[in-house]
This record gives C-alpha cells, sequence and structure tokens, in this order.
C-alpha cells in the first residue's frame, strides 16, 4: 500500500521515480513560490499597487500563492490525493468557503475602520 503514492504534480506534467524525489520536487515548488512572496515584498513592485476590488494587486498575489502553497501542502504532504473524490470535494469546498468569508469579513470591516481613520465617524447600515 505504501508504494501506491502517485509520483507525479501538476496533473502529470512533472513525473518522479520515488517517493523521496517527490518531496524533494514539491519542496523546491514550495520554496520557489515563497522566494517569489519574500522578493515581492522586499521590493514591492509599483504596477503592482493599483486598487483591484478593493485591495492592491500585490496583496491578491499574495492571497493566491499563500493559497496555492496550502494545496500543495495538502495535496501533496498530507496525501490528500490518495483519498476519495468525495472526502477531497467536502475539505476543498468546505475550505474554499471558509476562506471566502473570512476574506469577505476582513474586507468589509477592513474598509470600515480604513473610513473611520480618514472621515471620523462614519455610520454605516448594513
Amino acid at each position: 500500500m505504501a508504494d501506491t503514492h502517485k509520483l507525479a504534480i501538476f496533473r502529470g506534467l512533472v513525473k518522479f521515480k520515488s517517493n523521496t524525489q517527490k518531496i524533494w520536487g514539491v519542496l523546491i515548488l514550495l520554496t520557489l513560490i515563497t522566494a517569489v512572496e519574500v522578493v515581492l515584498g522586499i521590493f514591492k513592485p509599483e504596477m503592482l499597487m493599483g486598487q483591484v476590488l478593493g485591495m492592491s494587486l500585490l496583496n491578491w498575489i499574495f492571497i493566491l500563492l499563500t493559497i496555492a502553497k496550502a494545496y500543495y501542502i495538502t495535496w501533496d504532504f498530507m496525501h490528500m490525493r490518495d483519498e476519495t473524490a468525495a472526502f477531497r470535494r467536502m475539505a476543498v469546498w468546505t475550505g474554499v468557503f471558509l476562506i471566502s468569508y473570512l476574506l469577505f469579513i476582513l474586507l468589509q470591516e477592513g474598509g470600515y475602520i480604513g473610513k473611520v481613520f480618514a472621515n471620523g465617524f462614519v455610520k454605516q447600515d448594513f
């Protein structure tokens, strides 16, 4: 049973010969994503500071890269790829719903607090 793990990532585009190679491959992928996040966080390119859906494009890039890292950690290191389709859907869609809900709350409340700091007391009816 231990040898039945799938040894491919990116839907079969990259294949490995052993579990050890796959662990190193996924680790390198996660390291590259983290390096991109760090470089973007240090340099903060001006062209990525434009507003998109209430946040800067740079913030959206950070959110998407973090979700990508969480996906690969769960998919490969926690062996989600070896589970049944129903269990995978249940786990993924619950996470997607909770992350979306958290983002909505943070953006809504953060926008209100930003208006309070900019304009003084602000009253909103929801």
